[in-house]
């Protein structure tokens, strides 16, 4: 099972996590204004490929193993 955390202030909403996961967990949300991904999907559905971690050029993802 994997934790995943997103800091909404270091997101850009760029969206490379949302077309790279292969389980679609992602989405591009907006509150307030301010758009940023979220965990929209299962996160139980993880595999835990760091897929999102690295196409995240902000390091605004970590994915964290249990």
């Amino acid at each position: 099972m994997y934790i995943i955390t997103i800091d909404i202030d270091k997101c850009q909403a760029c969206g490379d996590c949302v077309d790279t996961c292969p389980n679609e967990i992602f989405a591009i949300a907006e509150e307030d204004g301010k758009k940023f991904a979220m965990v929209a999907g299962d996160p139980d559905e993880c595999i835990g490929c760091l897929s999102c971690e690295a196409a995240c050029g902000e390091g605004a993802i970590t994915v964290t193993e249990l």
